[in-house]
């Protein structure tokens, strides 16, 4: 059996999404490396969001990134299998990295709050947004892209996520007009998304340039196992190309959908969502439904779910 751990990205958090762990000694003592590395409590950032900042994107991923190691490392504490493979959905792809071995998790943690900031300042607010269409094959969706962009308004893809789910990003009356493009097209849906950064787009290259340069001060190790990239949708070989990765995937689109198609043609037959929620687990059993992705919410849980694939 080949196993690969998945990490949830940007849309996976919630308010108190850790509550279930709280009293899991090495859950807490992530979320206090994490506060030391951020300056900032992390911990009482999921717990309460008292100021309202877990939405935002600076904030957003040090939380998604050190709650899905914390629950990694309670996996490793109570002797889950070692993964076969690790992906990430788009900052995913930093714990994946982690759990790798190719980031500390110090590093990740600081990296992808710097991620999120220069994202958030790539921008001005009101100028970028995302939507999800619903509904229409790929070649639909970028075929509108096309005839939505007009003059200095641009929308590409940004996340094919499975068949029949795109995420588009772009100018905000770009996205505005690809919208009512899908609809009168025939798609099932077509939602505004609570995203004012335009990930994975062009639009990003000011922050990709910046994590460029962030990154030369960062100590690589070399994977223990593969990490599949979210610009390739294949394993990156070296470090330098991991490197390339990480600057990539500002400004390239997501490959899930081909990602989970090719791990499942190198025998990947489970998996473990290894963060909070479900939204990945519900978007392979779109795109592969011979795979098995098993989420964690309880500790008990977790720790069966260590000992069932163990057996």
């Amino acid at each position: 059996m080949s196993t690969v751990f998945l990490f949830p990205g940007q849309g996976s958090q919630s308010k108190g999404m850790l509550d279930a762990f709280a009293g899991e000694a090495v859950v807490l003592q992530t979320l206090e490396e994490a506060s030391d590395a951020l300056s900032y409590d992390v911990n009482a950032l999921i717990r309460d969001d008292a100021e309202d900042k877990l939405g935002k994107t600076e904030f957003t991923q040090p939380a998604l990134l050190a709650a899905s190691t914390a629950l990694l490392r309670l996996w490793q504490q109570a002797g889950g299998v070692k993964p076969d493979h690790v992906a990430g959905h788009s900052l995913g792809e930093y714990s994946a990295l982690v759990a790798a071995d190719v980031l500390s998790f110090t590093d990740a943690v600081q990296l992808v709050a710097f991620r999120g900031k220069m994202m958030t300042e790539a921008v001005p607010a009101g100028v970028g947004s995302m939507a999800a269409i619903l509904g229409l094959t790929d070649e639909q969706i970028e075929n509108l892209c096309r005839d939505a962009s007009q003059g200095e308004g641009k929308v590409w893809a940004a996340n094919y996520n499975c068949p029949g789910q795109l995420v588009v990003a772009g100018h905000a009356e770009a996205v505005e007009r690809l919208m009512h493009l899908a609809t009168e097209a025939g798609a099932r849906r077509a939602l505004p998304l609570s995203v004012s950064a335009p990930s994975h787009t062009p639009l990003m290259q000011k922050a990709a340039d910046a994590m460029q340069e962030r990154l030369k001060d960062i100590n690589f190790n070399k994977p223990v196992c593969p990490v599949w990239s979210n610009a390739t949708a294949a394993p990156l070989e070296s470090l330098n190309e991991i490197r390339a990765a990480l600057v990539a995937q500002l400004t390239s689109p997501v490959r899930w959908t081909e990602t989970v198609q090719r791990l499942r043609r190198t025998g990947v037959s489970d998996g473990i969502e290894m963060g909070p929620g479900k939204v990945l687990s519900g978007l392979c059993k779109r795109i592969e439904r011979e795979m098995t992705i098993t989420n964690i919410t309880t500790p008990e849980q977790l720790r069966a779910c260590a000992s069932e694939f163990n057996s």
